[in-house]
C-alpha cells in the first residue's frame, strides 16, 4: 500500500515538473504588426535567400546584393533591420504569413500565380531562369541550346521555386516529359555546384546567380534560357498595403542614388 502510494506521489510529481518545463519552455509568439507596431518596435524583420546574390558569408564579412540593399532601406527608413537567411522558399512565405517576418528579400519572379498569395514592391531587377550544364570538351555530347531538347531530361531545382510552374508549361509548349527533382535540402548555389562537380548533369535557377558563381566555376554554362526576361521584387503581405507603400517609397528614393547604382552593377 505504501509503494502504490509512493507511485502516485512520484506520478503527480513527475506531471508537475514536466508541465513546468512545458510551460516555461521558449514559445514563438508572433504575429503580422501593423506598420505602427513595426515603427514602435524599431525593427524591421527579413527574410532572405542564402545565395551570393541576396545574402552571403564571404571571410568574416557579410555581403549579397538583397543584404546590402536591405541595410539602404534600414538607414533610409530610420528603422534597425534584423536578417534572417532561409533557403526554402515555403518557409519564408509561412514565417511571413505568422508574423516571423515582415519582408521577403529574395528575388521572386512576380507572377500572376504568386502575386494571389504576396504583394510586391516596385521592380528591383530583371532576370530569368537560366538551364545551366557542364562544360565538357572532351565528351561528345553537345550543349543544351534548344528548349525542345529537354524533353526526357531531369532538371533539378531548388524546392517550392516559381521555377517549377515554367517548367511545367515549358513540357507542354514542347508536348513531350519534362522531370523535375525538387532539391529540399539546398539553394541555387548547391545545385550549381553540383553540375560542376558531375553530381548532377542539369539544373534551372537565376541567370544572375548561375553568372556569379560562373567566376568561381568557369567549367558551368548559363547561356540557354529557360524563362522569359521577368521582373523581380521583394514580397510582402497581401494586408500590408502601408508597409508596402513605405518600402517602395524608399527603395524608390535609393535607386536614384549612385551607391545603389553601383552597388547593382556589382552584382548584375
Amino acid at each position: 500500500m505504501k509503494f502504490k502510494r509512493h507511485i502516485f506521489i512520484y506520478a503527480v510529481l513527475l506531471i508537475i515538473v514536466v508541465g513546468t518545463m512545458i510551460w516555461l519552455r521558449p514559445r514563438n509568439t508572433y504575429r503580422p504588426r501593423t506598420f505602427e507596431e513595426i515603427k514602435a518596435d524599431g525593427v524591421l524583420r527579413i527574410v532572405t535567400d542564402y545565395t551570393p546574390l541576396s545574402y552571403y558569408l564571404q571571410g568574416d564579412s557579410l555581403s549579397g546584393f538583397d543584404y546590402e540593399l536591405a541595410r539602404m532601406v534600414g538607414n533610409r527608413s530610420g528603422l534597425s533591420i534584423e536578417i534572417t537567411p532561409e533557403v526554402n522558399l515555403s518557409k519564408s512565405i509561412d514565417g511571413l504569413k505568422k508574423g516571423q517576418y515582415d519582408i521577403i528579400a529574395r528575388q521572386l519572379p512576380v507572377t500572376s500565380e504568386i502575386k494571389e498569395e504576396l504583394a510586391f514592391t516596385i521592380p528591383i531587377q530583371l532576370n530569368k531562369q537560366v538551364l545551366v550544364q557542364r562544360k565538357d570538351p572532351k565528351a561528345q555530347k553537345k550543349l543544351i541550346r534548344n528548349q525542345l531538347d529537354l524533353a526526357g531530361k531531369t532538371l533539378y531545382i531548388v524546392s517550392d521555386a516559381p521555377t517549377r510552374l515554367r517548367i511545367h508549361n515549358l513540357s507542354r509548349e514542347i508536348g513531350d516529359t519534362i522531370y523535375i527533382q525538387e532539391e529540399k535540402t539546398y539553394g541555387a548555389e548547391q545545385l550549381i555546384m553540383m553540375v560542376a562537380t558531375g553530381e548532377i548533369d542539369l539544373a534551372v535557377c537565376d541567370k544572375a546567380i548561375a553568372q556569379q558563381m560562373s567566376k568561381d566555376y568557369p567549367q558551368i554554362d548559363c547561356n540557354t534560357d529557360i524563362s522569359f526576361t521577368q521582373f523581380q521584387s521583394w514580397a510582402l503581405r497581401k494586408d500590408d498595403s502601408i508597409l508596402l507603400d513605405s518600402l517602395n517609397k524608399w527603395i524608390s528614393e535609393i535607386q536614384k542614388e549612385d551607391k545603389y547604382k553601383k552597388l547593382y552593377n556589382s552584382y548584375f
